[in-house]
């Protein structure tokens, strides 16, 4: 609770403006009582004391105290609400939003450990049970307080055998509701975390939804997904029974106490102690002190979710952000790029992805790096980007060490283009200008035509403010790439990578699109990197690395490579024929048919 308390002294202000409105609505509503005791004492038990005039001024003007009161105590709680949401909608908007910026800060291969869904399940989670908290923490908890201190300092001055007798049923009460809250704490700490494991679950089967529904697996996960609420179910069930148990006990108590009490008023008046009219406001002090108090069970449970949910974002808030230097190099230009015996091995791996790796490269070279299934290229992409940081070796940006370089400013001097394309729901130009917001619509034309956009165009009746995907256009996967290829050179970047970018186009568009891939490395200005399957796309770079096993075991241009007649050599064989690899480099024959490897 140290971090919820940490956010609470940042609205320190509204939050004393709250209790003190919602002291003033306790205060007056309990006033309404002793108003009624000075009615049956001064004027209903003893009204032939008074002429009719007198009465009835005299019991006019109590009860019009009593609709003052009232009206007191209805415009303070108004406020009170207004105040509370004020509060816990602001504190609940900045714990999201500062766990959505640290989980954002988090290294890469944090989100590669975790079922996407989760993070933003526990999130969610916490910003709901923390503003049900600080509710039931004013409206119940602190007015019950208010009301006991109220009702404690009046039956003193009534009676001083009654206030000892009200103030001991608050620790019976507080005891039998600790004993059963622990439990539920328990209970509530597995309830969440098989809920947040439910929405990564249910998250990757939506977003899989093509795979699940094509192999006709959806009953199956159905049933998956069912299995984990079933368990959920089981778990609040036990939890409201413990919850139920909780009532019970409280209530049974709670009746118990206030007999007890009503029988000691009772004989105090017998004794000739206290009044009438004081007992009658006694006992109705009695429901304003019990009533709250039944409710503290549904207070427990509130405060145990939070207390949970809070643990959870504590977590999220301690994860260690990816490192940054102290005095970083800040890029306002990518001239080179190298790797110096690099080496790399994933968390849950057992070999090495990548083992001492060096190249260098320049801006306005084209290199490509090629190689079988698991030879550590997408692992390279990665390095070079900066998603993974480099285990063994250095990573050098102009000279400069990974580890010693702004790594947002090199960011902006990168063009990204995957395997898995990445859209967004939303128009051409919103996707295209999610990279460059101060983009024209000149520019956003000029890159869609480079990549060889013009089917899709042809099919936009709003050009780039036509949606694409669920309400808009249809794309295909083929589509969807040249999207992303130009997205990517709409940023104008310094280094532009293609990982696989031409994996899901035909061959007629893979041409295309790798004439817009050597149109700009022709212009020089860029350094690009092409990692492919497809050798034929990769031909014109100026140095072709394949790798093997997490090494570099050959380098050169294309045809260098097919005369060493080494493991390129057969890459090229197996995909092109024995015919193609004598081909010569600088007639290269129309893109082949893709044979499996």
């Amino acid at each position: 609770m140290k971090l919820l308390y940490s956010y609470l002294r940042g609205y320190w202000g509204l939050v004393v403006l709250a209790l003190l409105l919602a002291a003033i609505n306790q205060v007056f509503s309990l006033l309404d009582p002793l108003i009624l005791r000075h009615v049956i004492d001064e004027y209903a038990l003893r009204s032939a004391d008074y002429t009719k005039g007198q009465f009835f001024r005299g019991v006019s003007w109590l009860l019009l105290g009593a609709v003052g009161v009232a009206f007191v105590s209805r415009v303070a709680k108004n406020f009170q609400d207004y105040f509370i949401n004020v509060i816990t909608q602001r504190l609940g908007a900045q714990i999201y939003s500062d766990g959505i910026r640290h989980s954002l800060d988090l290294p890469y291969q944090v989100f590669e450990d975790q079922r996407s869904g989760e993070t933003l399940g526990k999130l969610q989670k916490v910003r709901t049970d923390v503003e049900r908290l600080i509710q039931q923490a004013i409206n119940v908890l602190f007015q019950s307080i208010v009301g006991i201190a109220f009702v404690m300092v009046y039956a003193f001055s009534v009676n001083w055998m009654i206030a000892p007798v009200y103030f001991l049923t608050v620790p019976i009460l507080a005891v039998l509701s600790s004993v059963l809250s622990k439990r539920i704490k328990e209970v509530q700490k597995v309830i969440v975390k098989e809920t947040t494991a439910l929405a990564g679950s249910t998250t990757e089967s939506l977003r899989n939804i093509e795979l699940v529904k094509s192999l006709g697996l959806a009953d199956q996960e159905v049933g998956r997904l069912n299995a984990t609420t079933s368990r959920i179910l089981a778990l609040e069930l036990k939890k409201v029974r413990y919850l139920r148990s909780l009532s019970f006990i409280q209530g049974t108590a709670v009746n118990a106490l206030r007999t007890g009490i009503l029988f000691f008023m009772l004989y105090l008046i017998y004794a000739q102690e206290i009044t009438v009219g004081q007992f009658f406001s006694l006992w109705i002090y009695s429901f304003f002190i019990f009533g709250p108090l039944q409710e503290i069970g549904n207070v427990i449970n509130v405060y145990r979710e939070a207390e949970v949910s809070l643990e959870n974002f504590d977590k999220i808030l301690k994860t260690p952000r990816e490192p940054r230097p102290p005095s970083p190099v800040v890029l306002t230009d990518l001239a080179s790029l190298a790797f110096e015996n690099v080496g790399f091995t994933h968390l849950t791996a057992t070999q090495p992805a990548l083992v001492d790796v060096g190249f260098e490269a320049r801006r306005g070279e084209t290199i490509a790096f090629v190689g079988p299934s698991g030879a550590g290229k997408t692992t390279l992409v990665k390095l070079l980007v900066g998603l993974y940081p480099p285990q063994l070796g250095r990573v050098l940006y102009n000279g400069h060490p990974s580890t010693t370089v702004d790594l947002a400013s090199l960011r902006e001097k990168i063009g990204f283009v995957t395997q898995d394309t990445q859209l967004f729901s939303g128009t051409i130009r919103e996707n295209l200008l999610f990279v460059r917001p101060g983009a024209t619509d000149a520019e956003c034309m000029e890159v869609l035509r480079k990549a060889a956009c013009d089917s899709l165009l042809a099919r936009a009746d709003k050009g780039l403010d036509t949606v694409i995907g669920e309400g808009g256009v249809k794309v295909s996967g083929g589509e969807k790439q040249r999207l992303s290829i130009a997205r990517a050179l709409l940023r104008r970047p310094h280094l532009l990578v293609f990982d696989e970018a031409t994996s899901s186009l035909d061959s007629l568009t893979e041409e295309e699109i790798t004439r817009t891939i050597r149109d700009v490395g022709d212009d020089r200005q860029v350094l690009t990197i092409l990692i492919a399957h497809r050798l034929s796309t990769i031909m014109h770079a100026d140095r072709i690395y394949v790798l093997e096993r997490g090494r570099i075991v050959e380098e050169g241009p294309h045809q260098q490579l097919l005369d060493e007649k080494g493991l390129y050599y057969a890459l090229w064989r197996q995909q092109i024929g024995e015919r193609r690899a004598t081909t010569p480099a600088a007639a290269p024959a129309p893109a082949p048919k893709l044979v499996p490897a």
